[in-house]
């Protein structure tokens, strides 16, 4: 089963599952298991499933979605952690994970029309998978850490390239409004399974420009939870973005960059497709 945070047809938010090409109707319009899934998941409310029996449905096409997770209190994000990555960008192996963060205010939906900075020229995609936290998190050992995930969903982390470049920290090119693209669904990790069989594909414009799985990953999810949990503790609902494939505009040659009228999709074997159009 897979969840998404949304519209209703009357305009009003909230959560529910999609089976069938119809989304049924969780939230407190109408089941009221949760008022967000992001409630849900800090209460541990989806294992096991909620029934749908008696749901308000509403069909998957035409539905405004919404970030699945809205507003996390961290968004922690791991740079250059794909093999193919690190090899495009020419640096030298890491010790640690490259970590930065990302501003909740951020995030973005599915089917949202993302606007390309104006204050920059150098608009970039990131495909990625986020999984997200399910309960607390402090110093988590590599062995542990599989039991403090509640789910998965695609990530595109956009990236303005010239003020990531600006200095040595890239929280400003990684900030910009709704540059955070988040959905469309949630899938629990036991509905997932072995996250590291994932494949990671996005495309601009119908053109395949990544494609690995998170198998490839240098730091594979165990060491990235055990790293972050070190520095900060997670709460259930925080998101960790765990990285790009190899790929990215900035190192196709000649770059190219996203412009207005440019449509990304990120598909996630399992996941879905987020899929957003870039807009001036």
């Amino acid at each position: 089963m897979r969840y998404a945070s949304y519209l209703t047809e009357t305009g009003e938010a909230t959560w529910g599952a999609e089976r069938d090409g119809a989304l049924h109707d969780l939230g407190p319009t109408g089941l009221a298991v949760a008022d967000t899934l992001q409630a849900a998941i800090t209460a541990g409310l989806l294992a096991p499933e909620p029934a749908l029996d008696g749901a308000p449905v509403q069909a998957v096409d035409g539905t405004r979605f919404l970030p699945v997770v809205g507003m996390p209190n961290k968004v922690i994000c791991i740079g250059v952690n794909y093999r193919s990555h690190q090899q495009e960008t020419g640096r030298a192996d890491a010790v640690a994970p490259t970590v930065f963060t990302r501003f909740a205010d951020t995030l973005a939906a599915h089917g949202e029309a993302l606007p390309v900075p104006a204050e920059s020229t150098m608009y970039d995609y990131e495909g990625e998978v986020a999984l997200v936290i399910g309960a607390p998190a402090d110093h988590v050992s590599k062995d542990d850490a599989w039991g403090v995930i509640a789910g998965y969903a695609a990530f595109n982390d956009l990236s303005a390239r010239d003020w990531q470049r600006h200095t040595g920290q890239w929280t400003p090119g990684k900030n910009f409004p709704a540059s955070g693209a988040f959905g469309p669904y949630f899938v629990t990790a036991e509905q997932l399974g072995d996250v590291e069989q994932l494949v990671v594909e996005t495309r601009v414009n119908g053109e395949v420009r990544q494609h690995a799985s998170v198998a490839d990953l240098i730091f594979d999810i165990p060491s990235i939870i055990e790293y972050v949990t070190s520095f900060t503790p997670l709460a259930p609902g925080d998101v960790i973005v765990t990285g790009t494939p190899g790929g990215v505009g900035l190192f196709m040659e000649p770059p190219t960059f996203l412009v207005p009228g440019d449509v990304v999709e990120v598909e996630i074997t399992k996941l879905g497709t987020l899929r957003n159009v870039l807009v001036g």
